[in-house]
Order: C-alpha cells, then sequence, then structure tokens
C-alpha cells in the first residue's frame, strides 16, 4: 500500500462482488486492483464492466501475483472462510459477505489465521448500517431508550425461485434446520446492545412445508425461530424464513429499553415507530421514527447522497467505507473478528439445538479460543 491507496480484489466478481463497483469508485482511497471468479466465461465481461486492472480465474494465484492490499469476498457461503484463511495467510485485509462461516471448527480455525496475520479481518454486515438502524443506535448511544433488554430481528426473504439460479443457497440457506444465516437480524441488536454477546441460544423449527419445481421437499424447515441470551440477562428473538410465500420483510427490528421502545415497520410505506419516555408528548402514543431525525449522526449525513446509491439502504457501501478507513489506522473494523463470531456462532449453535428438541445449548466466546 502506497500514497494511502488500497489495492483491492473483488472475488465473487461474476456475481455478488460485482455490485461493489460504484462504491470502489466512490472511496478516493480504494483502487480495484483485480477481480476473481471461476466463472471463465463470464470473467472478461465483468473486467470490461468493472474496470479493474486483472483478472484472475483463480484465487490461489491472485493471492501469490497480484499487487493487492485487501480482498473483498462476495463468493458463497461455504467458500467464505477457506478464502478468508488464504487471504489472511498472505497478510492480506479481508472484509467477507456474511455469514463468517458455516461451521463452528472452521470458525475456529479462522481466528487462528487472523491471530497470525499481519492483517485483520472483518465482516461485511450491511444491515447495521440502514438509515433507521444507525439513528436508533445513536438514540441508544446517547441514553434515550435507558438500558436496552429486549429485541426481535427478523429477516423474511422466500427464496424458492433464486434457489433455481444460485444453487448452493438450496444447501446452505435453505437446506439446513437452524438459524444460520442470522447476521442480518442479530447484527442491528449488538449494535444496540454494545459489549454484550450471547451467550446461549434455544431453536426450533415449522416444519417442511414447500417443495421445489421438480415436487422434491426442501430439506430446511420453514420458519425456524431463535432465543438468544446475552451475557447482560438481555433477551433477544431472532426469525429468519427463506421459504414461506409472503411479500420480503428483511429487515424487521424491535427494541426495548428500561425508557423507550422501537418497532421498524413491516410492509413498504409503513413508517418505523418509537416512544421514548419523556420524549414522546403521548404516553400511549407512537411517534414516527423520522421525528428524530436530528440525531443522526453527522458522519452518515455527510455521504447519504453518496450511500444511496448503494444496494442494502446504502449498508454496501458504508461498510466498504468503514473498511478502508480501518485499513488506513483511522478506526477500528466496525465488526471486527470477534464481533463477527459473536454473530455467526449463535446461528451455528442453533442447528445443534434443533436436532436436541430445543435445547438451551452454550454459545463459544472466540475470544478464548
Amino acid at each position: 500500500m502506497s500514497d494511502n491507496t488500497i489495492n483491492l480484489a473483488i472475488v465473487g466478481a461474476c456475481g455478488r462482488g460485482g455490485t461493489f463497483r460504484g462504491m470502489c469508485e466512490a472511496i478516493p482511497s480504494l483502487h480495484l486492483k483485480a477481480i476473481c471468479d471461476n466463472n471463465v466465461a463470464g470473467l472478461e465481461e465483468a473486467l470490461q464492466r468493472l474496470g479493474a486492472d486483472e483478472a484472475y480465474a483463480s484465487y490461489d494465484e491472485m493471492l501469490i501475483k497480484s499487487d493487492i492490499d485487501a480482498v473483498l469476498i462476495g463468493t458463497p457461503m461455504p467458500l467464505h472462510v477457506p478464502q478468508a484463511i488464504a487471504a489472511l495467510q498472505a497478510d492480506k485485509y479481508v472484509l467477507s459477505e456474511v455469514p463468517t462461516g458455516v461451521s463452528i471448527s472452521e470458525c475456529r480455525r479462522l481466528v487462528e489465521a487472523a491471530n497470525q496475520s499481519r492483517a485483520f479481518y472483518a465482516l461485511g454486515e450491511n444491515y447495521i448500517y440502514t438509515r433507521s438502524n444507525i439513528l436508533v443506535r445513536e438514540l441508544v448511544s446517547q441514553g434515550l431508550f435507558g438500558v436496552p433488554y429486549y429485541a426481535e430481528g427478523e429477516y423474511l426473504h422466500e427464496l424458492k425461485e433464486l434457489n433455481e439460479i444460485t444453487k448452493w443457497r438450496r444447501v446452505w440457506q435453505t437446506g439446513i434446520d437452524g438459524v444460520t444465516y442470522c447476521t442480518h437480524s442479530l447484527g442491528p441488536i449488538m449494535q444496540w446492545m454494545p459489549g454484550d454477546r450471547v451467550v446461549s441460544v434455544c431453536a426450533a423449527g415449522s416444519g417442511r412445508h414447500h417443495a421445489d419445481p421438480r415436487g422434491d421437499i426442501y430439506e430446511g424447515q420453514a420458519s425456524n425461530l431463535m432465543l438468544c441470551k446475552m451475557a447482560s440477562g438481555a433477551l433477544a428473538k431472532i426469525r429468519v424464513d427463506m421459504l414461506s410465500d409472503r411479500p420480503h420483510a428483511m429487515n424487521c427490528h424491535q427494541l426495548q429499553g428500561t425508557l423507550g421502545s422501537y418497532e421498524s415497520s413491516r410492509a413498504s410505506g409503513e413508517p418505523d415507530r418509537i416512544w421514548l419516555h419523556g420524549k414522546s408528548a403521548d404516553a400511549n402514543k407512537w411517534e414516527p421514527l423520522s421525528s428524530y431525525d436530528a440525531y443522526l449522526p453527522e458522519w452518515y449525513r455527510a455521504q447519504e447522497e453518496t450511500a444511496r446509491a448503494a444496494g442494502h439502504g446504502g449498508g454496501d457501501f458504508y461498510e466498504l467505507l468503514d473498511f478502508s478507513e480501518a485499513i488506513l489506522g483511522h478506526k477500528p473494523p466496525t465488526v471486527d473478528l470477534h464481533g463477527a463470531m459473536d454473530l455467526t456462532l449463535p446461528g451455528l449453535v442453533s442447528q445443534q439445538s434443533i436436532l436436541e428438541g430445543g435445547r438451551w445449548l452454550d454459545v463459544p466466546d472466540s475470544r478464548i479460543w
């Protein structure tokens, strides 16, 4: 890295990774040096579309030959940890799509690799950056919710058609019982409960009710529910459903504190709503969350117009901006290695809880691995 310019590689450039082009152009410190994808037929088109200097069909070859400082991993879930470990072993900074990994054992290997690397690992959890979630985080930080002690997060995203296109989802997202894909739901909640972590979970599923176009029943249950007990004693309820026929509702959250309550909208056009003790005019009436827009932090406002063009409510831009700022030493990663584990390990443990009939199970703490 020279002249505060970060040479970035995007892995999975023919798919999800390719959606980050605009964000790279909008962040002056980033230079898109290389792209990588095993889709050889689409690689040349991706190279022209994204404007990178180099293209590789081999990830290992790219790590050896390309003068890159960091990699953005936008590949299917089972590739996240192997590719992150390879990059860290080459002392390349890592920003990975969610979740961190697909098993507890491989998460352990990732922690070991990160601890031995001169670079760092960060998780690209974009839902923590949506406008409403940032605003609630700011209100919490200023004490307006008092002590948060209960929260809910739901990710309801029907995937049956997308399963036929990105076939890995059939195994890793709709083929496993458990709240494996929980980071979008749990991410904002853990930002609202800073310093806390999930110490135990129990989980249950609603049964198998859907079939693919060939008539084969999906292996995963329709709705999976996970209760999370925090170290502080707080409680969170997480629901993930990628099969039920219904409109999407992917960023649904609630928060209850000793002095306030928040409920996000569940459908397009509905307002997010909030009630705060001593600030809301009516003790029995909600207010629109937008009534508190003055609390939105300046760093968010300054880039909001640029972020609006990005995916996931601007989250894709802010996560990449924060990643670049962390590499330059201006701030720590927003979701660092152990923060990533805090968002991923509860979902992996939930798989075992379902197998054991919903028994409460401890969630390991990666900090002591």
